[in-house]
């Protein structure tokens, strides 16, 4: 979707405080400069604010309502996602199962109309974010289930530490819940050339709060997250309101796909099926 079609972008996104589809705007320089900053320093940055109250509204309203059509995700693995490995002695991370939980709708779950999906289809968004990373050119993913994700999380469920598989991840927080929910990250806990597997049977133990910072889960706010290297998770959810996130996939080569097996470990499936 080009600028030109996305005519109510600013019924979408804060287009006063965020100018997205003027990259030479010197409100959005700044704000890409500042996000440059906040990446190298941290590895993440966060966007609060970005969404409209009535688009965080819309989706979560569609989440809720339509949460009978999602898959529930109910895996456990290690946190380099794939199974326990016993090779390894008892207390090491490759035999440390993690578990997660949470409804997830796939793209094709997601109404053409839906405002989020609408946005995540804006070539301009697309443009900002490879602006921020710092990557040209960058490509929206070509996965029919995995290139945009709703993800429901009730009480009780988790995110359990992991990395992820790819270098970076883009979100958008719908809304959060009663209590718990937050996103926890030990930063560049790993090297390509030092896995740090004592650092990180500590995180995984809970006894390295030294080395985890917290982000709480704010609606409305545009997270973009470095997380090959950085060990993370969703604390469990809490309450009767659930944490509902959008997460959106771009890559630096075109016709990106993810596995049949994550499909179905995630998906419930492998093939599409359309909503209106």
């Amino acid at each position: 979707m080009s600028a030109d079609d996305f005519h109510d972008l600013d019924a979408v996104v804060d287009t006063v405080r965020y100018p997205i589809a003027d990259l030479d705007c010197a409100i959005t320089t700044e704000i890409i400069e500042s996000a440059r900053v906040s990446l190298a320093s941290a590895g993440v940055v966060a966007l609060p604010g970005f969404l409209r109250d009535k688009v965080i509204a819309e989706v979560a309203s569609y989440a809720t309502a339509e949460k009978h059509s999602a898959n529930l995700q109910d895996a456990t693995g290690t946190a380099y996602l794939g199974a326990v490995d016993t090779s390894y002695p008892e207390g090491h991370p490759r035999r440390n199962a993690q578990h997660s939980r949470t409804w997830v709708f796939d793209y094709d779950l997601v109404p053409s109309h839906n405002p989020v999906r609408r946005l995540f289809e804006f070539d301009g968004l697309t443009e900002f974010i490879s602006a921020i990373l710092g990557r040209t050119p960058l490509f929206r993913m070509a996965d029919p289930l995995g290139a945009l994700n709703l993800t429901l999380m009730e009480d009780d469920h988790v995110q359990g530490w992991h990395y992820d598989s790819t270098d970076f991840v883009v979100s958008l927080a719908i809304q959060s819940s009663d209590c718990g929910g937050e996103f926890e990250c030990a930063r560049d806990i790993r090297h390509a050339e030092e896995e740090n597997y004592e650092s990180v049977a500590r995180v995984l133990s809970g006894e390295a709060g030294d080395l985890v910072s917290v982000y709480p889960m704010t609606p409305g706010t545009l997270m973009v997250f470095m997380g090959r290297n950085s060990l993370h998770r969703v604390a469990p959810v809490i309450g009767t309101t659930p944490r509902i996130v959008a997460l959106l996939g771009y890559d630096t080569k075109p016709d990106t796909q993810s596995s049949d097996g994550l499909k179905l470990m995630r998906y419930g499936r492998t093939t599409t099926r359309s909503v209106a």
